[in-house]
């Protein structure tokens, strides 16, 4: 494997693990707004983050390929309202795939299949990621000026599993 797909590789697990630390950052700012089920939502969401992490490392590890942890950036967990973490975790899903599909552009011309084959279920996972973040969006659209429907809402994602 060349060094520049291996890079790319021990890059992704500092960015899995900052996606980890957004969506911590936001299930912050929601509880502090009394909003438990956007919070939990979110909690879910780094839990997932940092899950997508440990694969890159155990991939990396499979492969006895080197790798060490970067420092994480700094998240703001300040929003000017409640809308605002949903925008920014659209877009940072988008952001999310298109970095995976580069690695996964990547390893295809590299000839690297078991890197590639690692990638596709990434990249599937993602669609769905994207899907769940702009569905979330668009729910929250639809009911953010009827306080009773956002309660139901809140409550709603009290209960993802």
């Amino acid at each position: 494997m060349e060094q520049k797909l291996i890079d790319l590789l021990e890059d992704q697990i500092n960015k899995e693990l900052f996606s980890a630390y957004l969506y911590l950052g936001m299930s912050d700012y929601y509880k502090n707004e009394g909003l438990n089920g956007f919070s939990h939502y979110f909690k879910k969401q780094a839990k997932e983050e940092f899950e997508h992490a440990e694969m890159f490392i155990e991939h990396m590890q499979d492969l006895d390929l080197p790798y060490s942890f970067k420092g994480i950036d700094k998240v703001d967990n300040h929003y000017e309202n409640i809308e605002r973490p949903l925008v920014v975790q659209v877009e940072h899903e988008k952001h999310v795939t298109n970095l995976i599909t580069n690695l996964y552009d990547l390893a295809r011309k590299q000839d690297e299949v078991a890197t590639k084959i690692f990638l596709e279920k990434l990249i599937n996972e993602q669609v769905e990621e994207e899907k769940r973040s702009r569905d979330l969006l668009k729910q929250y659209e639809f009911v953010k000026e009827c306080k009773p429907a956002l309660l139901d809402m809140d409550k709603s994602l009290a209960s993802r599993e």
